[in-house]
């Protein structure tokens, strides 16, 4: 690499023809590009040059991570796509095929088109998803695309050009709006895509109308970068002046938390990466870090245990290990539960307590964040002990329920309640709730932002 650092993106129609890999056979490389077809590819030469062992190719970690592979979709789904390429079918054809094959794949799980979006009066705030209570999360226009993707992504909609799948949004005075009228909000999360791929003034543009806000406490950006393109920090020409934003918000009594995606400790070992934490990190920005466990990634305690440690030396929080949605290639990258909480409590045995405040694994479904906290014994039956530690109704949040055991089961909606119960014990509010819209549309606070943002007296 160059001391300036270029950033360039390689993307899918790339594919079949880029150097690195033209040693694979002609039939998986026609495989790999109907995948990129359906699913996002986007990956960059830092990418490619620093954290792919080309050695190990293709079973090494990163390169899973971030190349479409084949049996990320079915033979069936992936023939007749295929068979378009290799005849050089027109654009129209080709798209029908792929918009058919992204309808099977889920595209929004856990509610988030349909109950997460709030509203104002009559007015739906396309872009902002409030979830729960304390959090807000909105996704700028222009920070819905990555500096590469990963295979696994449950966002994948957000970068495949189709507009009805996609949620963004430019509008910062009905997001601040919003934020005002709900003083029980204290934590913004600006979240894609990336947003470290917008320049700096772009960026400044939500968050410091955001530091205006007397009840919010807490700024997060949920960002790749770290992994994908650290010299957004150290190198792009207006690093320093992201710097300073970051500063801005400390001064504004203000935490600043980036929410670092990190999915394998290669990721976090290279120079270029330390230079960016450390640079954050004088900031007085916490750098807080997340991923799923993605079977071929990382599903192996070691994996996990290493990346903790090197975080925690690096002055990082373990955050979040996460199950793989159920959406997208879920069926190439999914673990089953048993499997989670084996390797997570594995991993928490070779570390020290300061690496044990990462939580897991915990699966981001319709109710609320709900983390399986083992397998137990009970009356001769065993059953997964679950909790909720982030749930639609707050009085939800921290109580204990029980599901039958089941090897297989790889999601929330797989698992029978234990002990003959009818359902999960909140289920039938769930239903009520999200009828009434998710719980976050009281007409007194909504005509409260209306009023905000000038639109009614």
């Amino acid at each position: 690499m160059s001391d300036t650092p270029r950033y360039r993106a390689i993307a899918g129609r790339e594919l079949p023809h880029h150097p690195r890999l033209l040693h694979l056979p002609a039939p998986t490389r026609l495989a790999m590009a109907a995948v990129a077809e359906v699913l996002p590819f986007r990956v960059n030469e830092y990418v490619i040059d620093t954290l792919i062992d080309w050695e190990r190719v293709p079973e090494d970690p990163i390169f899973q991570l971030v190349f479409p592979q084949p049996e990320m979709l079915s033979p069936e789904q992936r023939a007749p796509i295929e068979q378009a390429l290799t005849l050089g079918a027109s654009s129209d054809a080709l798209a029908q095929l792929v918009q058919q094959t992204r309808a099977q794949l889920n595209p929004h799980p856990a509610g988030q088109l349909s109950h997460n979006v709030p509203n104002l009066e009559s007015r739906r705030l396309d872009g902002i998803q409030h979830k729960y209570r304390e959090t807000v999360l909105f996704f700028p226009r222009q920070g819905q695309t990555c500096h590469a993707y990963c295979s696994y992504c449950f966002r994948w909609p957000q970068f495949v050009g189709d507009a009805d799948l996609r949620f963004a949004s430019d509008e910062v005075e009905a997001l601040v709006a919003y934020v005002r009228s709900r003083p029980d909000v204290t934590s913004v999360l600006i979240t894609g895509g990336d947003p470290m791929i917008m320049k700096t003034s772009l960026l400044a543009r939500y968050i410091e109308p955001l530091l205006e806000v007397p009840h919010l406490a807490t700024i997060r950006i949920g960002t790749k970068a770290l992994a994908f393109w650290p010299y957004r920090f150290t190198h792009d020409v207006d690093a320093d002046q992201l710097l300073r934003l970051f500063e801005r918000v400390g001064a504004a009594q203000k935490s600043l938390a980036l929410m670092a995606h990190s999915s394998h400790p290669r990721e976090l070992e290279t120079q270029a990466a330390q230079a960016a934490i450390a640079r954050i990190r004088s900031t007085g920005a916490v750098i807080r870090t997340q991923a799923p466990l993605i079977r071929r990634v990382n599903d192996d305690p070691t994996i996990w245990a290493d990346k903790w440690r090197l975080e925690v030396q690096l002055g990082m929080v373990p955050y979040y290990m996460f199950v793989e949605r159920d959406t997208g290639p879920r069926g190439y990258f999914e673990v089953p539960l048993a499997k989670a909480v084996q390797i997570y409590q594995e991993a928490t045995r070779q570390v020290s307590g300061l690496a044990r405040t990462a939580r897991g694994p915990s699966m981001s479904a319709t109710p609320g964040k709900v983390v399986v906290d083992g397998v137990a014994e009970i009356g001769g039956k065993r059953v997964f002990v679950l909790r909720f530690l982030q749930a639609r109704r707050p009085d939800w949040v921290g109580r204990p329920f029980f599901a039958e055991y089941d090897p297989k089961a790889t999601w929330l909606d797989q698992l029978r309640p234990a002990f003959g119960a009818p359902e999960h014990f909140y289920e039938r509010e769930l239903g009520q709730l999200l009828s009434a819209g998710g719980g976050f549309s009281e007409p007194i606070l909504r005509r409260r932002a209306l009023q905000l943002m000038g639109e009614v007296a």
